[in-house]
């Protein structure tokens, strides 16, 4: 594989470009390092940052879902399954 190829590769397999992917990569990076030193201070001082981690991941699990998946398609029966919940 060659050097450039691979570096393109991931980003096109998930609809990006290399900058799109390098940006968004920082993106989730930096609110990794932001919990994990609230993470941190939290085991040592319990009363601080209690819910930060915790939103970090599922703000982290949206952006993902949101930004790395296929458009979905929904079948009739879905709709009719889905508007009964």
């Amino acid at each position: 594989m060659n050097l450039v190829r691979a570096f393109k590769e991931h980003p096109e397999s998930v609809g990006e470009t290399y900058t799109e992917h390098l940006v968004a990569a920082l993106g989730f990076a930096a609110t990794m390092m932001r919990a994990a030193i609230c993470c941190i201070v939290h085991a040592f001082v319990p009363c601080l940052f209690t819910n930060t981690g915790s939103r970090a991941v599922k703000k982290l699990s949206k952006r993902m879902d949101r930004g790395h998946s296929p458009p979905a398609t929904i079948t009739t029966e879905q709709q009719t399954v889905s508007q009964h919940y």
